[in-house]
């Protein structure tokens, strides 16, 4: 019995690994391809870092209405593959990309016209403001071609395929690179365009992603495909349409009240001045990096726990959340150590001044303890998301981010000008407070029983 036990463990950790290393690959390779940006962009100086962590915050709440309902899509279409309803698994994707195109649409128009007072907001200085325009209007342009991108590798996500969402997210962050280094500086015969150099590369990288995500709907083992939507004339339904909408509204409102926590720590590092908020930028991709493989394991955790909710077996989806944790847990630690030794040295990558780098030394020993909380809160709201409890992750976000994060980053850095530690306070007491609330809903095991 006890041998027959092991070998169960085994088998499920293997296919938690299966499903996991694609999109653990896939957000590190994003987050690092967003590293090199900033390291390439370095090289114009601390206003072109700052000018484009100015564009961050913007960027990502407008993206919260798709993200949001991606996390929607995943989380049905791998309920609906647990259920073997592939017809209706169809039926998301295409009432999901009909909303993403629309919204896609007038988010375009709405942030490019507002692009300059947007800017202002998130607290642009002289040196700042206009190459924050520009790079933000570039990326707001191009923004369909990402949407379209995340929707479908959401659905192929759900339905057990998390490789093509890797090769899209890798050949997207290599080219990107690419770019970077012909139009950033000019080099090959290309022009130097700078920041708008970067910006246009980010762009190009996207749009080879949004092909390569739609070609993957056209393969035959493809579990939602195009072919078979036109084949039974599928069309996308209001009633689909409710159901993705009434999941995602509760994500909406989580992604938007820790937008709202982390717009006011950007803020706020803002007005500490160009150079001290292109250090804290520069930390920002490094927690960024390790956000990456919690949302890799969080990816994975939604998949198999809708699968194995639909296949009505909470004890399974309890499993796989343990393992997911387990995992998550020995990469935070290794990471932790990383930055214990090599901090410093990480940052001598993006700035050789020595005023810089003693920030950037400050920054890396709040995050070598802000990873050990923040990998495995992620992957609890995986869990809770995975199984529909989207309710009390929009609780934690507003009580942890919005709040918490809030007041204390205003209080110490704002009031009390304990400038960066201030800063970096604030986002540990966010990390904490989080994997607190969110670990305590984990263990009580209601969430095994909502149904979506």
């Amino acid at each position: 019995m006890e041998k027959i036990e092991k070998n169960k463990l085994n088998y499920l950790l293997k296919d938690t690994f299966k499903m996991a290393w694609p999109a653990v690959l896939e957000s590190f390779f994003i987050s690092l391809a967003s590293m090199i940006d900033t390291m390439m962009v370095s090289n114009l100086g601390t206003y072109a870092v700052a000018a484009v962590g100015l564009t961050v915050q913007p960027k990502f709440i407008f993206l919260s209405f798709f993200l949001s309902a991606n996390i929607a899509v995943s989380a049905l279409v791998a309920r609906r593959f647990g259920q073997k309803d592939k017809h209706d698994a169809n039926r998301i994707l295409i009432t999901a990309l009909t909303y993403t195109i629309i919204m896609a649409l007038a988010i375009t128009v709405l942030s490019v016209y507002f692009a300059s007072p947007i800017i202002t907001l998130c607290g642009s200085n002289i040196d700042t403001h206009d190459a924050g325009v520009q790079y933000f209007t570039i990326i707001q342009l191009g923004m369909i071609f990402n949407v379209l991108s995340l929707v479908i590798n959401a659905a192929q996500r759900g339905s057990g395929n998390t490789k093509i969402a890797m090769t899209t997210n890798i050949t997207s962050s290599i080219v990107n690179v690419i770019f970077n280094y012909l139009l950033i500086n000019g080099h090959l015969g290309f022009p130097r365009l700078g920041l708008t150099g970067a910006a246009l590369a980010t762009v190009l990288g996207t749009v080879v992603a949004c092909f390569m995500s739609i070609r993957s709907l056209f393969k035959k083992q493809s579990y939602v495909s195009l072919p078979y939507i036109l084949k039974n004339k599928i069309l996308p339904t209001f009633t689909t349409f409710k159901s993705i909408i009434s999941l995602s509204i509760n994500f909406l409102l989580e992604n938007f009240a820790m937008r709202l926590g982390f717009l006011t720590t950007a803020v706020v590092a803002a007005k500490l001045g160009t150079d001290a908020f292109a250090a804290h930028q520069v930390g920002m991709n490094f927690l960024n990096l390790s956000f990456s493989f919690g949302d890799g394991m969080q990816v994975a955790a939604v998949a198999l726990i809708g699968r194995s909710l639909g296949q009505k077996d909470p004890e399974m989806a309890k499993t796989y959340g343990n393992l997911c944790q387990r995992i998550g847990l020995m990469i935070s630690i290794i990471i932790s150590i990383i930055m214990f030794f090599g901090g410093r040295e990480l940052f001598s990558l993006f700035f050789d001044a020595p005023e810089v780098l003693d920030m950037g030394q400050i920054i890396t020993r709040y995050i070598m303890f802000i990873v050990l909380f923040q990998v495995s809160q992620i992957i609890f709201a995986g869990c809770l998301r995975g199984a529909g409890d989207a309710k009390y992750t929009l609780f934690a976000s507003l009580i942890s981010v919005t709040i918490i994060r809030t007041l204390v980053t205003y209080i110490l850095s704002g009031v009390l000008s304990f400038g960066l530690h201030g800063i970096w306070l604030g986002v540990l007491s966010d990390q904490l407070s989080r994997f607190v609330l969110l670990s305590l809903r984990y263990r009580k095991g209601e969430w095994t029983k909502i149904n979506i």
